[in-house]
């Protein structure tokens, strides 16, 4: 048994090239860390890099041994002829293709008083296994690599992988019973080899060492869940933690689950931590922390960040552990060399620009207050407003037209009132302009958005229905106060309010901007965001405004006569991240789009969407951490992004990033902190079949793309806003102008009518009131006289 030959030399030397970047291990701290020996905490990779690769295989050894600072752990496994391999589990089956091979080969055995039936390695020489291969063993990664790795004899790990080594021994009695020692073996590869680490839960086992092992070598004591039984002194593991002394006696170490240090709820939010790191340390005890992973479900403490997870316990200015045991090595490793001792509150409002998604959306629900304050206290440097309309035409922040998507109204006595309109969603609705500003404030309750509610990856469930509703106006005021370096509003549908409701929603935000006194001050940067040129082009007449064209599809270039358009009516330009990393399959692919420098090449800032914390967003590449994404779509040259600013549902995650003191370094940044190879771990799936499929060109975003119509005349504040608005930017009403033209769709006599639908009828969308206010004070009798005769006009509620 051993290595496949041919296939695994490339496979290695592919991976180290990946790998084995310039620049050194870790960014050096001037202070001493929280941990028993001053020094910083250790990193063990689980099985290797076992998120990504089937745990104990040969790519995932390779991958975290390009790091020589993080150790490499191995489960220890033996055959029935004494050979010592790495697997993750005792049972076979959970982790190879040995019930392919051997279908017959199901056994049951009493492991420390268990019964378990599966495949077991107890129960075959090693030339047996040559041609098992290894599985992922969590079913929800990628299963592109199972199969195609063979397994790793321990003997190999401790002399082809260039990094500590941690040999852990979950079950010595079990082996015992087939005339097999652990012991032996253990003694025999501690003299061989360096054997940094060992481990095991069971006491005997560790004290059959003490004095037989280098002096080098650290013996851990693993603690299980606290209701299992110690099979060697009976007690519980529980009651083994309020005697740490007794263990130093026979081990350096602990090992423990991290809820032994950071408790959960039933409802998975985080408890105050507890004093066994301390209590360790008290007792010359080190103390490792076990069970990190970047794609487990973290507390929702941690909004879906492992790295503010792995911070909790290294950086929290009461303790640090001294070890942390992760499927997951390189996030760990930021946390230590550029994201540790920080000053989180500081303010930095430079490159990269950090905009809010609905404010901090990953916490609360979109666009409420909360998510508002959140927004700010993380760090944002842009807060955001999707600005829709209201029945009586009060522009407010809703991330969505349709109320179903983020309030209670498929709950509410309004829910009868859903109804189709193709042109903007296939399926029945109830939207904002089918009821009042009261109606939504007063009976209606805000819904957090769960884009991965499907997998289980619910957001903040205690404050799903939390905060208040806000209008444009309340946006304002509340963002005019706050530290900020600029607003940006988001503007679509006006071409379908304007010709469908008879609303102007250009005028009514630069009324709601003027009057919130923004056009009086320099400090805040008002930002206008939207997917039509049609509203830029009309907001560029009327106000100045720093306006973002929004490209709503994957491109991977802009043709020049494209860039020249966009720059006669936009400032800067959001592109979605796969136009900047394209991929396939959630796997990068080898192909880097010029779209970014095309667009700064014209003067045109590009800001990227949406960046979001939930490991099931990011492509593999990445490795489940939101931190690595922003990191790769920042950098600059190389294979990096270059982006000027991030668009996110968690700006706290985005402000930490532009705080790390592995910024700006040069050839001396780690290589953690550099981009992934596009492509890179596609060239590592063996199995040409397991290959994703190969993608289409993206297409070049062109003039005809870009051009629009200009937008229809629609009214609002009593004035048709196909002209200017009264009080705002523009010239004041003329007291000649003409009446209005009815909206497309209306009633004959003027008025905008909401008639209500059902789920499969197409229903005529309106605004009934608008609370028209006309200022025409000078008109002529004979517009009086027209006016009169629209008795039903748009002044009367529909």
């Amino acid at each position: 048994m051993g290595r496949s030959g041919h296939a695994c030399s490339v496979l290695g030397s592919l991976l180290l090239l990946l790998l084995l970047l310039p620049g050194p291990a870790a960014a050096q701290k001037g202070s001493a860390w929280k941990t028993l020996s001053g020094d910083a905490p250790a990193v063990i990779a689980k099985g290797g890099f076992s998120g990504l690769f089937p745990d104990s295989s040969d790519p995932a050894y390779l991958f975290a041994a390009s790091n020589q600072d993080s150790a490499q752990w191995c489960d220890v496994r033996l055959t029935k002829d004494g050979v010592g391999i790495c697997l993750p589990d005792i049972k076979m089956d959970n982790c190879t293709t040995i019930s392919d091979l051997f279908p017959k080969g199901k056994k049951t055995y009493r492991v420390n008083g268990v019964s378990m039936t599966g495949w077991f390695s107890v129960d075959y020489n090693s030339i047996d296994l040559t041609n098992v291969t290894l599985l992922r063993a969590i079913l929800s990664r990628t299963n592109r690599f199972d199969g195609s790795f063979t397994l790793v004899q321990v003997e190999v790990a401790l002399s082809q992988y260039k990094a500590p080594a941690w040999l852990n021994v979950q079950h010595d009695s079990f082996y015992s019973q087939f005339n097999l020692s652990m012991r032996s073996y253990i003694l025999s590869m501690s003299k061989q080899y360096t054997v940094d680490y060992i481990s095991s839960p069971e006491v005997s086992f560790l004290k059959s060492l003490v004095g037989r092992v280098g002096r080098k070598t650290k013996l851990v004591f693993r603690f299980l869940d606290e209701g299992l039984v110690e099979p060697s002194t009976n007690q519980t593991y529980g009651s083994m933690l309020k005697n740490l002394s007794s263990i130093k006696t026979f081990a350096s170490g602990i090992l423990v689950p991290k809820h032994y240090i950071w408790p959960v709820t039933a409802d998975n939010y985080l408890q105050p931590s507890t004093s066994v790191v301390d209590d360790a340390h008290k007792a010359g005890l080190e103390i490792y922390a076990a069970d990190f992973a970047n794609d487990f479900a973290l507390s929702y403490n941690y909004s879906y960040d492992p790295l503010a997870e792995y911070l909790r316990f290294i950086d929290n200015g009461a303790f640090c552990v001294d070890g942390l045991l992760t499927d997951f090595p390189i996030t760990p490793l930021e946390a230590i060399g550029c994201f540790s001792n920080l000053n989180n509150t500081k303010a930095d409002h430079g490159a990269p620009l950090v905009i809010s998604h609905n404010g901090a959306s990953g916490d609360y629900p979109d666009c409420t207050d909360l998510a508002y304050q959140k927004a700010v206290v993380d760090g944002a440097d842009v807060i955001d407003c999707d600005v829709q309309v209201t029945k009586d035409g009060i522009p407010i922040c809703m991330s969505s037209i349709d109320l179903m998507d983020v309030t209670t109204v498929a709950s509410s006595q309004f829910a009868s009132q859903a109804g189709v309109i193709s042109d903007i969603k296939a399926v029945a609705g109830v939207y904002t302009f089918n009821l009042t500003w009261e109606d939504i404030a007063n009976n209606l309750k805000p819904m957090i958005s769960n884009p991965f509610g499907q997998i289980s990856l619910s957001r903040n469930p205690r404050n799903r229905n939390a905060g208040k509703f806000m209008r444009l106006s309340d946006f304002l005021a509340f963002a005019k106060g706050e530290d900020l370096s600029g607003i940006m509003i988001t503007v679509e549908h006006a071409s379908f309010m304007a010709e469908k409701l008879g609303f102007g929603v250009v005028d009514a935000v630069i009324k709601a901007v003027d009057d919130s006194g923004y056009s009086k001050q320099t400090a805040k940067k008002v930002m206008i965001q939207s997917t039509n040129s049609s509203t830029l082009v009309k907001f560029k007449q009327l106000a100045k405004y720093n306006l973002v064209y929004k490209i709503d599809e994957v491109v991977k270039d802009a043709a020049p006569s494209s860039l020249a358009d966009i720059k006669k009516f936009a400032d800067a330009v959001s592109v979605s991240t796969k136009s900047v990393y394209p991929e396939s399959s959630n796997f990068l692919i080898n192909q880097t789009n010029p779209l970014v420098k095309s667009l700064q090449s014209a003067g045109l800032p590009v800001y990227v969407y949406l960046l979001r914390n939930e490991f099931f967003s990011q492509p593999y590449d990445f490795f489940s951490d939101a931190t690595s994404q922003i990191n790769a779509l920042v950098h600059k040259g190389g294979e990096g992004g270059g982006v000027d600013g991030l668009i996110t549902d968690f700006p706290g995650t985005a402000h930490r990033y532009k705080l790390n003191s592995c910024r700006n370094m040069g050839d001396k940044t780690p290589y953690y902190m550099l981009p992934p190879q596009r492509g890179g771990l596609l060239g590592v799936i063996q199995d040409k079949a397991a290959l994703p499929p190969a993608m289409a060109p993206e297409p070049v975003l062109t003039v005809s793309d870009v051009a629009e119509p200009p937008l229809p005349p629609g009214w609002f504040g009593g004035e048709r806003c196909g002209g200017s608005l009264t009080g705002g930017a523009g010239s004041s009403a003329s007291a000649t102008a003409a009446p209005p033209t009815p909206p497309r769709g209306s009633a004959s006599d003027g008025r905008p009518t909401w008639s209500s639908g059902t789920t499969t009828a197409e229903t005529t969308p309106t605004v009934g009131s608008h609370n028209c206010r006309f200022t025409y004070t000078t008109l002529l009798p004979s517009l009086l006289f027209i006016i009169s005769i629209f008795s039903f006009s748009v002044c009367v509620r529909a």
